[in-house]
């Protein structure tokens, strides 16, 4: 099967009914993609499917066809970080950064979608990412400030 991940055409060897989270953390060895429940309850496993955030826990190889696959290793690149990255380091988001990457790629589709969320409207779309650390002011205040450089730019 081939899947477009991070903008490279990568060939896996799967079963069709292989979660792509384990497809992308143990055949093509992408770690930032997180384990967090397994049942799309946590967040952690977020990815963007042409854009859209899913869950790949919970999103099967064969179901991603011909969409492409971007994990957070290619939403940015260190030299050229995405918008809502340097925001995650402006505003100090992090504590213990597990579900750092799937907060970031959710934040990403939101502000895709919607480029000036309201405070109800950044809490309803991030409602399925959990944080143990209890950074959620944080994250909210990211994704505003993220917001306001994306008009700017």
């Amino acid at each position: 099967m081939k899947l477009k991940v991070d903008g490279q055409i990568r060939e896996v060897d799967v079963e069709p009914d292989m979660p792509l989270l384990w497809v992308l953390r143990d055949e093509l060895d992408i770690k930032g993609v997180k384990y967090g429940c397994g049942v799309a309850a946590c967040g952690a496993c977020t990815v963007h499917l042409d854009g859209v955030a899913v869950r790949s826990c919970q999103t099967l190889a064969e179901d991603v066809g011909e969409a492409e696959v971007t994990t957070i290793h290619g939403l940015g690149t260190p030299e050229t970080l995405h918008t809502v990255q340097k925001a995650w380091i402006e505003h100090q988001v992090a504590q213990c950064g597990y579900c750092q990457s799937g907060q970031i790629m959710q934040a990403a589709s939101l502000l895709a979608e919607n480029p000036n969320p309201s405070d109800e409207e950044i809490a309803e779309a991030m409602s399925g990412n959990l944080c143990r650390c209890g950074t959620f002011p944080r994250i909210r205040e990211a994704i505003k400030s993220a917001s306001r450089a994306m008009k700017g730019a």
